[in-house]
């Protein structure tokens, strides 16, 4: 075999210049035991944690590959949970950052997460339609609840209740009992999608926003509390109107004649609707821990706060009604001289629910959060559209609550899409523009060292010298920044159009700009006179202009400066002499306009890059076209040379980046992490780094390692990953009689299952294999009469010699509890037999019974048809049976004890700390007591 040409690797090395991604939700989370400082924030497939006060990012929780589309922090405050574009849900602790418990379960985008009271279950809805319900401490699925017909937007755990409430895009809010699993009520009210949905007044009320502009409010009456005999007839509403009650009492009749299966555990009915300002959908509806503050917002950025007032408070405001109202009639009575009218006061929802006030944001909201200080005041948390978080605070007991904006993150990134970036010389700072501000970034840190304003930017580098910046802009002018001061040195209107590119020459001495205004022109830099200073600053001035046929897309010059490369709008790219500006060559064969290209430091190639998706490389002696390769799915957006080689990038609108050799025409690696269309790139001069950006509002920075990177292998990685995928969007039936695509449970089919259950059936083999061994071991020393030395399997030896059973069910204890349902299910059924035997012995030692159990009930679930008409199994069944149920019984009375002496343990502990408490309210007073000598003693020793 020759010798291979050998390429390095470029990793990824860090994602910056997003501060938070559209498509999931900002919430607070509790780090260091402070409450309200903290927001995490979804940054592409990350999860940034910002710290608000300081406007510092202080933690990453770092992703894989997908976009995070919902956080929900966990009750306790320890565990962010992630749902990430791909159904899959991660749980971090925000203590160490990690990601330790998976589950994948669904085969969408996940829209929902809501963890309940005590944080032990999780539900999760996705656009797959699909509820499962997760046990959080388990690591492992309970249930997956089916019937909606379209995306759930909302999910939400009943405190005092085992039931679950969620609202789908189908326009249906379900009710579901979580003891037996099925939906047991659907509100058809609404005539579009339901989007938002909270539970308020100690769930005795629901709030639902859809499409339109108000917001419906439904009365919750549970049948338990309705037929309870024992309530007195005043506290069933109390400052009701009689109207109210009637209705009630209606319904009550209602429960007892009609035993519809829907209202054996509660009814739903109207109570009448909130109007909002806003005329769109709501976007996100929801109200703060202690249910006081209801807050919603459409696709605009105002925020709509309501107060929902105690039931002390609404008796107050209908005694004052009331109050009125009778003075009222007593004016009427006096006037017309009758008797005293029975004075009857209404109470509407308004009188119940107040609205507050309007926080108007900067930009359109995507998602907010809120959190009540124990102070009163109430703190709101946006993300916005534009890459910023903002932060407001108010407090609502006042007559008139005035929202301030407290805090801000800006610096972090840019308000819209990066247009551009270059390098500066020494491979250290990172220019980036976009519509609206200039930044330079330190590449080592990824801090941001400067922002200025400029107009929209398209194109850019850095001077020679790096001590200024040259921005073209959108309308055709050229601003000179000085990076010292950060001071806009010079405005230059350099063209009529659009200024689409700029090449700085090779002697450094000046550059070419081309134009929307068809025309080529030629800048030298230049000292001038600062009027405002005694020093001369850097300027430009235009030397030739170079007037052509059709809008200049692209201008590169060759490094030896006796060319210049021209890309029109007819798909030609044109080669000039710079001396003369005499016409060369032109390169045609591209179907749609060239937009990107560069030609390499020997000056031999040149590679264009076009909106049909093709790169072409051309050699710049002749002006033929060496190949045509096709590069991406979309256009081509940007293509560079890595100096001093032939190896060159290209960037595209399909999410990827892709090195190449223009050499040997081969595709060498792709850089996948962009989740929107890439604009732009640059790659650093000594060829080490590329930094990137895209439509997600990211910028990548990518390492070149030292790692040498083979074709062969790196293809092999490649059909490695389409397969790992392709096996996920697999959907055989896994139960006989089960429909295509109907999920029984609640995991689903991934590469790590498979590879859990090739480990399991992997473990099985070795154990008949062992044991087969042993058996002949054991008859070559009955018939040598003498001790045989058994050759032992090195796998055993590595896990220190131990039996192969023993093997086993280390195996089963190294499977995820969260894949373990989906490994048994791909288990073909010949190793079942086995794995049952092996189950009896683990049972009868009393090892990991929980776990064993676990796995055997699974089994018998799916294969029961099979192991039932075995006859050879039966025995080992009613073996199982046997051994199962003393062994359950004995770790459940193991638990009873710990819980019982778990009990008293606390007991003790209170009792301590109340004696303690009495005994330190003594010291106290003791000390009181000799203070209050002493100061009298001294009272008395200076009379």
């Amino acid at each position: 075999m020759g010798l291979t040409k050998q390429y390095l690797r470029y990793v990824a090395s860090a994602v910056f210049g997003v501060i938070g991604s559209q498509k999931g939700n900002i919430v607070f989370v509790t780090l260091r035991g402070e409450k309200g400082r903290y927001v995490a924030v979804p940054a592409c497939e990350h999860v940034f944690i910002w710290d608000l006060r300081k406007g510092e990012k202080i933690l990453i929780l770092q992703g894989l590959k997908q976009e995070v589309t919902c956080l929900c922090p966990s009750p306790d405050g320890l565990h962010l949970a992630v749902g990430y574009e791909d159904g899959s849900i991660r749980i971090f602790s925000l203590l160490s950052g990690e990601g330790n418990v998976t589950f994948n379960g669904h085969k969408a985008a996940i829209t929902t997460l809501k963890y309940d009271q005590l944080g032990g279950r999780l539900a999760s809805g996705s656009k797959d339609t699909d509820i499962i319900v997760w046990d959080v401490i388990n690591e492992s699925g309970l249930y997956r609840l089916k019937g909606h017909k379209d995306a759930i937007t909302q999910a939400l755990f009943l405190r005092e209740k085992n039931l679950l409430v969620t609202s789908g895009k189908d326009t249906m809010v379900k009710w579901w009992d979580l003891d037996t699993q099925h939906c047991f009520k659907t509100m058809v009210g609404h005539r579009t999608e339901v989007w938002g949905l909270v539970l308020l007044s100690e769930e005795k009320r629901l709030i639902t926003g859809a499409s339109d502009s108000e917001l419906r409010v439904w009365d919750i009456a549970y049948l338990q509390e309705i037929e309870d005999p024992e309530e007195p007839d005043p506290k069933k509403i109390k400052g009701s109107s009689p109207g109210i009650q009637d209705t009630l009492e209606a319904e009550d009749g209602a429960f007892e004649t009609d035993e519809a299966p829907e209202d054996r555990i509660l009814s739903c009915r109207k109570a009448g609707s909130i109007m909002r300002e806003g005329r769109d959908r709501v976007v996100n509806l929801a109200v703060d821990k202690t249910g006081r503050i209801l807050a919603c917002h459409g696709t605009d950025s105002v925020l709509e706060l309501f107060c929902i007032l105690s039931k002390k408070e609404i008796q107050k405001k209908m005694d004052k009604k009331m109050k009125k109202a009778r003075k009222k009639a007593k004016l009427h009575s006096c006037k017309g001289e009758e008797e005293d009218p029975e004075v009857n006061v209404e109470m509407s929802l308004q009188d119940e629910i107040q609205r507050v006030t309007n926080i108007k944001t900067s930009a359109k909201i995507k998602s907010f959060d809120l959190i009540h200080s124990p102070q009163g005041e109430l703190k709101a948390v946006f993300l916005l559209q534009n890459n910023l978080v903002e932060l407001y605070s108010l407090n609502p007991s006042l007559p008139t609550p005035q929202p301030v904006r407290t805090s801000r993150i800006t610096i972090g990134g840019h308000r819209s899409d990066v247009r551009t970036l270059s390098f500066s010389s020494d491979n250290i700072a990172v220019l980036s523009a976009a519509a609206d501000s200039v930044k330079i970034w330190n590449r080592s840190t990824l801090q941001c060292i400067r922002t200025m304003t400029c107009e929209y930017a398209l194109c850019s580098f850095f001077v020679p010298g790096d001590r200024q910046v040259v921005i073209g802009t959108k309308t055709g002018k050229l601003q000179l920044y000085d990076l010292a001061s950060g001071n806009l040195l010079e405005t230059i209107d350099a063209h009529d159009g659009a200024l689409w590119s700029m090449s700085l020459s090779p002697d450094q001495r000046g550059f070419v700009t081309g134009g929307a205004d068809k025309s080529v022109k030629f800048w030298d830099f230049e000292l001038v006179k600062d009027e405002n200073s005694t020093q001369k600053r850097l300027s430009v001035k235009q030397t030739r202009t170079l007037q052509l046929d059709e809008d200049v897309l692209c201008v590169s010059y060759s490094p030896n400066q006796k060319l210049l490369a021209v890309s029109l709008l007819d798909c030609t790219v044109k080669i000039f002499y710079v001396d003369t500006l005499k016409f060369f060559l032109s390169l045609y064969g591209h179907k749609l306009p060239v937009i990107c290209m560069d030609i390499s430091h020997d000056g031999a190639l040149i590679a264009t890059g076009s909106a049909d998706r093709n790169v072409k490389i051309w050699g710049l002696d002749f002006g033929d076209c060496h190949k045509s390769l096709f590069a991406h799915d979309d256009s081509v957006m940007y293509l560079q040379f890595v100096p001093k080689s032939h190896l060159f990038f290209t960037a595209g609108k399909d999410h990827k980046i892709k090195q190449w050799d223009a050499d040997k025409f081969e595709h060498i690696q792709t850089l996948e992490g962009h989740h929107q269309e890439i604009w732009c790139l640059a790659v650093s001069p000594s060829g080490d780094y590329v930094v990137s950006s895209s439509h997600d509002k990211s910028l990548r920075l990518w390492e070149r390692t030292r790692e040498p990177l083979i074709l062969e292998e790196e293809r092999e990685m490649e059909r490695e990953a389409e397969y790992e995928e392709s096996v996920a969007k697999e959907d055989q039936p896994a139960v006989p009689g089960e429909t295509q695509g109907d999920s029984y449970f609640t995991g689903k089919k991934t590469i790590e299952t498979v590879k859990a259950a090739e480990r399991i059936m992997e473990a099985i083999e070795l154990y008949r294999e062992e044991t087969a061994k042993m058996k002949e071991h054991k008859a070559i020393c009955k018939a040598a009469g003498k001790e045989v030395p058994l050759p032992s399997n090195p796998i055993l030896m590595a896990y220190g010699s131990i039996s192969p059973s023993a093997y086993v069910l280390e195996i089963f204890k190294g499977i995820k509890s969260s894949e373990l349902e989906e490994s048994l299910l791909v288990l073909p059924f010949s190793y079942v037999p086995d794995i049952l035997k092996l189950f009896n012995e683990f049972i009868q030692l009393g090892s990991d019974v929980e776990l064993i159990c676990r796995c055997l009930f699974f089994l018998l679930r799916i294969h029961f048809g099979q192991i039932t008409s075995n006859q050879m199994l039966v025995p080992v069944i009613e073996k199982l049976r046997e051994t199962t149920i003393s062994k359950v019984s004995q770790v459940r009375d193991v638990i009873g004890f710990n819980m019982a002496g778990l009990d008293y343990l606390k007991r003790e502990c209170e009792a301590k700390s109340e004696v303690m408490f009495f005994a330190d309210a003594t010291s106290h007073l003791e000390e009181k007591k000799r203070k209050r000598k002493k100061r009298e003693k001294l009272i008395l020793t200076l009379t």
